[in-house]
């Protein structure tokens, strides 16, 4: 559901004694950029500390009065909750409050809808938001049953009189599920031919890199400074949906696959992940990672953290990476050192620190370098030209229709060169 401009959010947030990782203060304040992100005016904020939810209504009785008063006085319509709610919680809180109520997973599949600019994208998105809603279409129904039951009075009356009870929950629950079908059938169309499409990316011999971080850590404006992209590059969380992949050259002649990707977040609704499995593929497939961090805030560490739990959790923790500390701008004292990493400190906005990135990432892959020597066709110049394209030929000398060639080139080129020139012979 999007949000009107003009439509006032009270925010409601809790800590917990078992809470781990970014504090209920900081989370809140992350709410209320994401609630402004997607169209909200934050009227106000709440939080208590609680040493176990309440199963009914998750914050308690005097919370719920103490929001209902806060929300009326505000003039809001809406209350969003920092922390999941289940759908009787959601049900119980709408009726008490008087308020229409989402949750922080909701809050971010909305942003995703407003955000999404592709097919997969929006395929995506909505196959998410259909998964978030199924287990809460009794809630969705008592709204209708309010408007359209009056007169059922219970009982039933009869074939055909029957009104909205559990027959119509049923049907909205079949609809959904065809609704999902049919989505995720289109999506594994769609899904084939990006498969297709990296197929042939991996047929380049180019190693693929990938920016990877939390959201907002400034990941386009460093693609945008490495490739002139062009990829919109907004101060508010999840500007980038959808994958973009540029070339880059490194020094060394050295070239490199450069994929931008969704931004990661503290608790990221897990039915956007299974969704976006096909974009985050761009990730698991990756040689190297970018991580990408906003070394301004002071919440960094947290970040990081949460960034290679979702790693870990996509298959994607073993990955090479440099720790890129960005908006070096921002920064009194720059660091060089992030915890068990090297770091490059950069400033993409300013463009400071980029040359520092290019040799370190140029370092990581020219270490992987092979040294071949091959004889092949003189025909063949599509050989040697891929081998000045991926990395450096040495030498190069044509004698009886035959080319012999030195080259440092990755071990990828390496093996298609060796595979040619075994089948010349």
């Amino acid at each position: 559901m999007t949000h009107e401009r003009d439509e006032r959010a009270v925010l409601v947030g809790v800590e917990l004694a078992t809470d781990e990782g970014i504090a209920s203060e900081e989370s809140l304040e992350e709410l209320k950029a994401l609630s402004e992100s997607a169209g909200a005016e934050v009227a106000a904020t709440v939080s208590q500390r609680l040493k176990s939810v309440d199963p009914r209504t998750f914050i308690g009785r005097g919370k719920t009065a103490e929001v209902r008063e806060l929300a009326s006085k505000k003039g809001a319509s809406l209350a969003i909750f920092d922390d999941a709610l289940s759908p009787a919680q959601a049900r119980n809180l709408e009726s008490e409050l008087k308020l229409r109520v989402i949750d922080r997973s909701q809050l971010i599949l909305d942003i995703f809808a407003q955000r999404a600019r592709t097919l997969e994208g929006k395929l995506q998105v909505e196959i998410a938001q259909l998964s978030y809603l199924q287990p809460r279409l009794t809630r969705q129904w008592t709204h209708l049953s309010r408007v359209r039951g009056g007169g059922s009075g219970g009982r039933s009356g009869g074939v055909g009189t029957r009104g909205p009870g559990e027959t119509q929950l049923e049907v909205d629950r079949r609809r959904l599920r065809e609704r999902l079908t049919r989505l995720r059938a289109r999506l594994r169309d769609v899904e084939r031919t990006r498969s297709i499409q990296r197929q042939r990316r991996l047929e380049v011999p180019y190693p693929t890199v990938a920016l990877v971080g939390y959201t907002n850590s400034g990941k386009s404006t460093l693609m945008n400074a490495l490739t002139d992209a062009e990829v919109e590059a907004a101060n508010r969380p999840f500007s980038t949906l959808d994958p973009t992949i540029r070339r880059l050259k490194l020094p060394g002649h050295l070239n490199v696959m450069l994929v931008d990707t969704v931004g990661f977040i503290h608790r990221l609704p897990h039915m956007l992940i299974d969704a976006f499995k096909a974009t985050l593929e761009e990730v698991r497939t990756a040689n190297l990672f970018l991580h990408v961090v906003d070394a301004s805030s002071p919440l960094a560490p947290e970040r990081i953290a949460i960034v290679d739990r979702v790693l870990e959790e996509i298959g994607a923790g073993a990955t090479p990476r440099i720790m890129v500390m960005n908006k070096a701008d921002l920064l009194e004292h720059p660091r060089r050192q992030f915890g068990d990493f090297d770091a490059v400190t950069i400033s993409a906005l300013k463009g400071t620190g980029l040359d520092h990135l290019l040799d370190a990432i140029a370092r990581h892959f020219s270490g992987s370098r092979e040294d071949v020597s091959v004889t092949l066709p003189a025909s063949r110049g599509d050989l040697v030209a891929m081998a000045r394209r991926d990395g450096q030929v040495l030498s190069e000398e044509y004698a009886d229709g035959k080319v012999s060639m030195r080259a440092l080139v990755s071990p990828r080129v390496a093996g298609r060169l060796r595979k040619a020139a075994a089948l010349s012979a």
